[in-house]
């Protein structure tokens, strides 16, 4: 498979919208005109790379419309990575004003152009219930208990602490009840921390009361740290 592969199907696409095409103008793998519009700029290469990005982005000098063309990934060249991370790189190809195109080259050329998004300037939407979700945790965890980049490690998040504090909480009582539990640790979602019990710490007594669970001794070893610094 070559470069050059793709070029009858890209051009077919243009031409098909009124372009006139032509090839390897000034370094661009394919220049587009339609009247006194301004000129279309394609890229090929035969996977989607950073070189690839980066070659588009230049081309974004010259024209607002800059396109890269890949052919459609198969089974054998790179298709499960496609399918894998499809949706990603078409959100990166827009986040950066540039066009997707892939090509089926078992398709004649009128048939074998897929444009999966075309360079229009990108605002992304906002999602106010994750944005404040993340402005909850960060205003609720206490210190920075965690170190960035980790990946194989438990994060300590603001439930964690707070599951932590009744759980050292009932096991300096030996056992508690959960109005004790809420007022003594100022943990307001206590009551949900304890019946849920997502970590295996908790046991219930009787209604309302609370012991631990060797699990829960456990966990008291084990984030000792954590426990200290709140």
């Amino acid at each position: 498979m070559r470069e050059t592969d793709l070029y009858p199907a890209i051009k077919h696409l243009l031409k098909k919208q009124g372009y006139e095409v032509k090839a390897e103008v000034n370094d661009c793998d394919v220049v587009a005109v339609r009247g006194t519009e301004p000129p279309v700029v394609v890229e090929m290469k035969l996977t989607f790379s950073l070189p690839l990005l980066l070659q588009a982005i230049d081309r974004q000098s010259l024209a607002d419309d800059v396109y890269v063309a890949i052919p459609k990934p198969t089974k054998k060249s790179g298709g499960a990575l496609w399918k894998r991370h499809r949706r990603g790189l078409i959100k990166l190809c827009r986040r950066l004003g540039i066009g997707l195109i892939t090509v089926d080259l078992k398709k004649s050329p009128d048939r074998a152009t897929e444009i999966h998004c075309d360079p229009i300037p990108y605002t992304p939407r906002k999602n106010k219930r994750r944005a404040g979700r993340l402005l909850k945790e960060f205003s609720q965890r206490v210190g920075d208990p965690n170190t960035g980049g980790s990946s194989k490690t438990k994060i300590i998040t603001a439930y964690r602490q707070d599951a932590l504090r009744c759980l050292s909480f009932i096991h300096q009582q030996g056992e508690a009840r959960l109005k004790d539990i809420r007022e003594e640790t100022q943990v307001e979602r206590a009551g949900g921390i304890l019946q849920k019990d997502h970590y295996g710490w908790f046991e219930r007594v009787e209604r309302g009361i609370y012991t631990i669970t060797p699990q829960g001794k456990n966990a008291l070893a084990t984030y000792s740290t954590t426990l200290a610094a709140l």
